[in-house]
């Protein structure tokens, strides 16, 4: 069964296919598909913008698609920057420039209060009118500055207390047993098995 992850992020395409390893499917990302339409991330909550995501890749291939919306929210700023992680210090902004942004904004913020939570809602659509949604999350904290090489996104910067380490300090596999992606994948993967037990279930082309 073919299963398109709504993504050209190769670190979160690697993360899809280890949790999904063992099942009988073949992961599919946007890159596989150069001539297909962008899709945006035009909403206001991670859900909706994960439910858009499935669905647009549903539409343009007629492949069961996956369709994934993270990012960090920081108590200390209001919940920011929420949905617009991934372009927080503008839209041509680097993970580096991110970072230093956040950092920057939190620059007075004592260590208590730099509480954090990574988010991911993860949407499946099997046909258009049949979309399973999941969420999941990982608290932690904001450190004053970077630690890890590894990772990519915020992870330099947020330390999950559990473990006493940065997410880019953690080995990819490990961070994905704590992380938020890997909290949704925990709740999809029933669904992704049901899904193959079905009879006649769409294989894709």
């Amino acid at each position: 069964m073919k299963i398109l992850v709504a993504t050209r992020n190769p670190g979160k395409l690697k993360e899809f296919k280890h949790f999904l390893k063992d099942l009988p499917a073949q992961l599919l990302s946007l890159r596989d598909f150069p001539d297909l339409k962008e899709i945006d991330e035009p909403y206001r909550t991670f859900a909706e913008n994960a439910d858009h995501k499935a669905r647009s890749a549903f539409k343009q291939t007629g492949l069961i698609s996956l369709g994934d919306d993270s990012g960090l929210e920081v108590d200390a700023l209001s919940g920011g920057p929420g949905i617009f992680s991934a372009r927080f210090a503008g839209a041509e902004a680097d993970d580096a420039r991110n970072n230093q942004k956040l950092l920057g904004l939190l620059q007075a913020v004592p260590m208590e209060k730099r509480t954090a939570r990574f988010v991911c809602a993860l949407a499946m659509a099997i046909k258009e009118d049949e979309i399973r949604l999941v969420e999941g999350e990982a608290r932690g904290l904001i450190r004053f500055e970077p630690r890890g090489g590894k990772g990519f996104g915020y992870d330099p910067v947020f330390y999950f207390p559990d473990l006493g380490k940065t997410f880019a300090e953690l080995d990819p596999f490990k961070k994905l047993e704590v992380s938020h992606r890997g909290d949704a994948l925990r709740k999809l993967r029933p669904m992704v098995m049901e899904l193959m037990r079905r009879p006649g279930r769409r294989t894709g082309s």
